[in-house]
């Protein structure tokens, strides 16, 4: 046996080992699967999702779908084998890791600023459903997290409006910030608190965290509402990207009639209190679980548009939504005429 024979079968099982070893390490790359569609019109667990207390409400048939996308979480490292896998599917895609979380984000943080981007969203869709139906809600100061164990547990919820401060009207946030910072340690900062449309009185006792006194919660932007709306979604469903569609079945919710005529539409986009769509994640592959889900129509934020025309929609129409109005016409246009001429994300502008 040659030297050169000796040194193969020595080296090739080291080699098939580096190789194999290899194809485990975990690599710095995120995987986006086609998620599962709600329809935000129809019923969860018995209930409405979308509730209203106080106006007039229609149900009729049609369906609004919201779409997701199945991300895999921070801090979990995928190998070489299950990067292959997700390749060999047409619908998924792989990013690298730092393009999707930050170097800190963990599973915790993801699913804190998942809620409370959901709370945000949904009354952002509130508002704009509202204003378009000719309500003026103005905004207010909102919880929009409570952090377990704070001082704030078991005293403010999520979506309560905080009105005054220490006696004082509170315009921002920051207002809030500024109050909470200035107690002196063991003093009580007092809050007027609108829940349900009932006031109440709430005292709170600042805790010392990383040096700054904090009362443990997250505060948003909500709004006074002349009644109440609130959307029943399933709380594991978080970000803001549902905001376009809860605004439309929210408006479909309060209006007589079918806005979607009783076919299927379904969409995508974070919505701004004016009524502009944001941009979100995963586009292709909500189109994908739009497109299983038998979905007609579907909405896209413009800056996601040049993304979406790469994904497999089939029959299913691209819509441009640049604001929530425009997107209500399209659905209305096509109802009316499934051929009309809508905005496109093969438009040009």
């Amino acid at each position: 046996m040659s030297q050169r024979l000796i040194a193969a079968l020595i080296a090739g099982p080291l080699v098939l080992a580096l190789l194999v070893t290899a194809a485990f390490l975990p690599l710095p790359y995120v995987t986006y699967a086609p998620g599962y569609t709600v329809d935000v019109l129809a019923e969860d667990a018995g209930a409405e999702i979308i509730q209203v207390d106080g106006a007039k409400t229609y149900r009729d048939d049609g369906q609004l779908r919201m779409t997701t996308v199945l991300v895999s979480v921070p801090k979990l490292r995928k190998n070489l084998f299950d990067l292959m896998l997700v390749w060999a599917k047409s619908d998924d895609a792989v990013y690298p890791y730092d393009a999707v979380y930050g170097e800190d984000e963990t599973p915790e943080s993801n699913d804190r600023e998942g809620a409370v981007s959901m709370v945000t969203s949904q009354d952002a869709a509130t508002a704009v459903a509202l204003r378009q139906l000719g309500y003026q809600p103005t905004s207010a100061v909102e919880v929009a997290f409570v952090e377990p164990g704070s001082p704030s547990e078991g005293k403010l919820l999520v979506r309560d409006i905080l009105l005054e401060v220490d006696g004082r009207p509170l315009k921002d946030p920051q207002q809030l910030v500024d109050a909470i910072n200035g107690a002196e340690p063991g003093e009580a900062v007092d809050f007027k608190v609108r829940r349900v449309r009932t006031d109440y009185d709430v005292s709170i006792v600042p805790r010392k965290v990383d040096g700054e006194l904090r009362i443990g919660i997250t505060p948003g932007i909500g709004y006074l509402f002349p009644f109440d709306v609130r959307v029943n979604i399933d709380p594991a469903i978080g970000g803001p990207s549902a905001g376009l569609m809860f605004s439309l079945a929210i408006y479909d919710t309060l209006t007589p009639g079918s806005l979607t005529g009783g076919k299927v539409v379904a969409g995508t986009g974070e919505i701004a209190g004016d009524g502009t769509v944001g941009p979100i994640g995963g586009i292709q592959q909500k189109i994908a679980g739009a497109r299983d889900d038998g979905a007609e129509l579907f909405l896209v934020p413009p800056d996601n548009c040049e993304e979406a025309l790469g994904a497999n929609n089939d029959d299913m129409r691209l819509v441009k939504a640049t604001t929530m109005p425009i997107a209500l016409k399209a659905i209305q246009d096509w109802v009316e005429d499934p051929d009309a001429d809508l905005p496109s994300c093969e438009d040009a502008s």
